[in-house]
Formats: structure tokens, C-alpha cells, sequence
């Protein structure tokens, strides 16, 4: 997913604006981590940027995107741009020394 939201709208106030593409994030990760995973992954990882514009986007954790669009409202801002790419991974196993 890479998109620019934008928050104006004539008949939808603001925070209405917010709450909607905070849930259009949320529905896009639900449906990617319900995808089949290839053979040999464990979970689906997310490279995610995000920023008032694509040039502007800087590298930020999945569980800290809810976070941003709280500070761009928070800020007023008009837009808004987030990517998300969605990756197959595997888990790193610790080896834990028993002392």
C-alpha cells in the first residue's frame, strides 16, 4: 500500500476523516496477515514509511503508524503519506545458556 491520504473534505468533518484512515490502514494489515504464507515463513513482516509526503516519508515500526496519524491530526494537517509493504519472514530462535 503506498498512499496519500487527504483529510478534507466538504461534508465529512475531521476527526471523522482521521478515524477513516486510521481504519483503512487497520483493514489493509488484517487482510495481509491473513494471506498464506510461502512455504518456510512464519509471519508477514511490514516495511512501512511514513510522512506528510512521499519525499518527506522516514522509516517507522508497524505498531508505531497509529501513533503518527494521531500527530498529524494533533497538527491539523491536510495529507498525509504511508507505505506498507507487506514481506514473508522467519523467526529468529534465541539459544538461551542454562547457568
Amino acid at each position: 500500500m503506498k498512499k496519500t491520504f487527504t483529510l478534507n473534505h466538504e461534508k465529512i468533518k475531521y476527526p471523522r476523516m482521521v478515524d477513516a484512515a486510521k481504519h483503512e490502514v487497520k483493514k489493509y494489515l488484517k487482510r495481509e496477515r491473513n494471506k498464506t504464507l510461502p512455504a518456510g515463513a512464519d509471519y508477514w513482516a511490514f516495511d512501512c514509511k511514513f510522512g506528510e509526503s512521499a519525499d518527506e516519508a522516514n522509516v517507522v515500526h508497524v505498531a508505531e503508524i497509529n501513533k503518527c496519524i494521531s500527530d498529524i491530526e494533533a497538527k491539523e494537517l491536510t495529507s498525509f503519506y504511508v507505505e506498507i509493504l507487506a514481506r514473508p519472514a522467519q523467526r529468529q530462535h534465541q539459544e538461551f545458556d542454562e547457568e
